[in-house]
């Protein structure tokens, strides 16, 4: 798997409230904003799963 570059453009005020919890966890703004969307994509992928299950199954 290769890598690629994102870039992105925010305010002063969303920045330093992900360095503030970036910091709170040790880690850098970069592997924050990572982690987050890396788990945000699970919790979709998951619940379509859920959802296909019950589809297969017929749970109401």
């Amino acid at each position: 798997m290769g890598t690629d570059v994102l870039s992105l453009r925010m305010d002063c005020e969303l920045l330093e409230r992900l360095r503030s919890h970036a910091a709170k966890r040790g880690m850098s703004v970069q592997d924050y904003v990572v982690r987050t969307l890396i788990r945000n994509d699970f919790d979709e992928r998951f619940q379509a799963a859920v959802e296909e299950t019950e589809r297969f199954y017929g749970v109401p």
